[in-house]
């Protein structure tokens, strides 16, 4: 069917500059309204499903077209005023033009329209979306590129297909005490006059600014990313930050040399204070490096583990492998009710991180190890160890083939899969249908007001 709209698509002709009436049907996967013009699909950044709109087209391609508003004919109801004032230009958040009952709504849609396109289920299991009472001021976490404007130090995100700084100065999503430091920072940094980086001449030091709050602990970490391995002022940046932030607890300097889009260089030291800061969820305590993976949204995470923990129904007597185990966070929540838990992970550096926080945690059943799942789960089970329980939380691009086919030979009785992108979800649901029955699919709104949303979903072995 779809290759057959495909090549409908292909014969519309629809070009640059061209202005049309559009009804949108639907939200895309990136928080676009989606619309049908004589079956070409056309994605229009701001527009709400139901809403008729007049369009500007702004590109064409074979199998799709992409358009601006113009005029909005018919509004939804869904429709409000973004509190931000700077979210039409900065791009981190893509829905605060729509209530927030309104983005669960579409949230819940693409989420089945996923699995519409990809699988052939009849009828899916989609429980209602797990959503917050209150969804701002919820991130622990800012990663914000800095700047000069003006003669001042700004710190933010670049604009949509640019390179254009925007300040984002009390970022509403951000947790109050992350948009203080980020504040008290570019204060310093000014006073003292730092060199910023320069992304064009490549001249200055300071290139990102990241933030850290603990939720739980109230610890504050905060890491500078240099393009150089001197830091001008570095005794009076700390003793300034210092006197202003007394819950700060870790300040560090990543260096990154390359002119590269990675925030990252190799190379991270302690400027001042702890390495790591300290940080829990529920019973287990985490400690984080600066580059430590932590989910950005500890209340929602709550839930989503709450759900992981539901899918995999332990008894105490199951042995447990976490496929993509990052620091250990899903595995040290589900720890305590499995006889034994095995983590796998590439990075060497959070294999540390989750070995450190299973012997914080007094968790003695978790082992992890460095490698990848596809190599180590068959030797698992070669040598007797097989798994009857395996969770998944993979980066977006969805899990590797070699890992589906691993699951596949071991043959668990649950698989449960964390997912950040219901399309790559629906895909390998699709692939692993040939074993597995999807029992149900569990949407949860970690990010508010972007159109990111996560799924947990159940699948149990034919029998």
């Amino acid at each position: 069917m779809f290759r057959q709209e495909k090549k409908a698509a292909e014969g519309v002709n629809l070009k640059p500059g061209q202005e049309i009436l559009l009804t949108i049907r639907r939200m895309g996967i990136n928080g676009e309204g989606v619309g049908y013009y004589k079956k070409k699909v056309v994605f229009v950044p701001g527009a709400i499903p139901e809403e008729v709109i007049e369009v500007k087209i702004t590109k064409v391609e074979p199998s799709f077209a992409e358009g601006k508003i113009k005029k909005i004919k018919t509004k939804s109801p869904q429709r409000v005023q973004p509190p931000c004032p700077v979210y039409e230009e900065c791009g981190g958040c893509q829905l605060q033009h729509i209530s927030y009952e309104g983005q669960l709504q579409a949230k819940e849609e693409i989420v089945r329209g996923a699995f519409e396109k990809y699988t052939n289920i009849a009828e899916l299991r989609m429980r209602p979306i797990l959503g917050m009472d209150n969804p701002w001021n919820y991130r622990n976490k800012a990663q914000f590129q800095a700047g000069m404007q003006d003669g001042k130090v700004i710190t933010g995100l670049y604009a949509a297909d640019s390179h254009r700084l925007i300040d984002l100065e009390g970022c509403p999503i951000q947790h109050p005490e992350t948009n203080r430091m980020l504040a008290e920072v570019r204060d310093v940094l000014q006073k003292l006059n730092v060199p910023i980086y320069d992304e064009k001449k490549r001249t200055g030091v300071i290139r990102t600014i990241i933030v850290r709050v603990g939720f739980e602990t109230g610890e504050q970490q905060l890491t500078f990313v240099t393009a150089d391995d001197r830091l001008p002022r570095k005794k009076e940046i700390i003793t300034e930050l210092r006197a202003r932030l007394p819950r700060l607890t870790s300040i560090s300097q990543n260096i990154n040399h390359n002119k590269t889009p990675l925030i990252f260089g190799d190379k991270t030291i302690t400027l001042w204070g702890e390495e790591r800061i300290a940080e829990s969820l529920g019973s287990v305590s985490f400690s984080l490096s600066p580059r430590a993976f932590f989910q950005l949204n500890p209340s929602q995470t709550v839930k989503l583990y709450n759900a992981v923990k539901e899918a995999a129904t332990l008894s105490g007597t199951e042995r447990l492998v976490d496929a993509y185990c990052g620091v250990g966070t899903i595995a040290l929540w589900l720890a305590p009710d499995a006889k034994e838990v095995r983590g796998i992970e590439v990075i060497e550096e959070a294999v540390q991180d989750a070995r450190r926080n299973a012997e914080k945690s007094g968790i003695a059943n978790a082992r992890f190890y460095t490698g990848r799942a596809e190599e180590l789960l068959p030797e698992w089970v070669n040598q007797g160890a097989k798994p009857d329980v395996v969770v998944v939380d993979p980066p977006r691009t969805g899990c590797e083939r070699s890992l589906l086919d691993a699951v596949l030979k071991a043959r668990p009785e649950r698989f449960v899969y964390v997912s950040c992108n219901p399309s790559t979800l629906a895909k390998d649901v699709s692939y692993l249908l040939r074993d597995f029955n999807l029992e149900w699919v569990q949407p949860v709104d970690m990010f508010p007001h972007t159109s990111q949303v996560e799924s947990v979903s159940l699948l149990v072995r034919k029998l």
